[in-house]
């Protein structure tokens, strides 16, 4: 239960986090965001990345070994990153549609679903 929790908070928070990192490239073609100076965009991206703390710092918490939960730190880490990237993959091809994805780039990401076969191999 505690790793599922964990999982789900995960992706929330990166689905927030790749707003705030990558959203305001989309955000632009938005008439009155693209009159907006940089201070102001990385404030909004900023408000936006708070609600990413709000779900990564309890699942960390909740995931955490020390705390009771089912991973290591270092498995924390790996699952925090293969998430990131599909959140990201997916974000990538909803939103900007005229990015493709290559084979090399899912043969990246099978590499990395084969690192966390491998971290949680004992």
């Amino acid at each position: 239960m505690k790793g599922a929790l964990t999982i789900g908070l995960l992706i929330l928070s990166n689905s927030f986090m790749i707003i705030a990192w990558y959203g305001h490239l989309k955000f632009a073609e938005l008439k009155w965001f693209s009159k907006l100076g940089l201070l102001s965009i990385i404030l909004i991206s900023w408000g936006i990345a708070l609600f990413e703390y709000l779900f990564q710092v309890p699942a960390n918490r909740i995931g955490f070994k020390g705390n009771g939960g089912p991973f290591s730190l270092i498995q924390l880490k790996l699952i925090q990153e293969v998430i990131t990237l599909t959140v990201f993959a997916a974000f990538t091809l909803i939103v900007f549609k005229t990015e493709t994805f290559r084979a090399n780039h899912l043969l990246s990401f099978l590499f990395l679903i084969l690192a966390v076969y491998f971290m949680f191999k004992k």
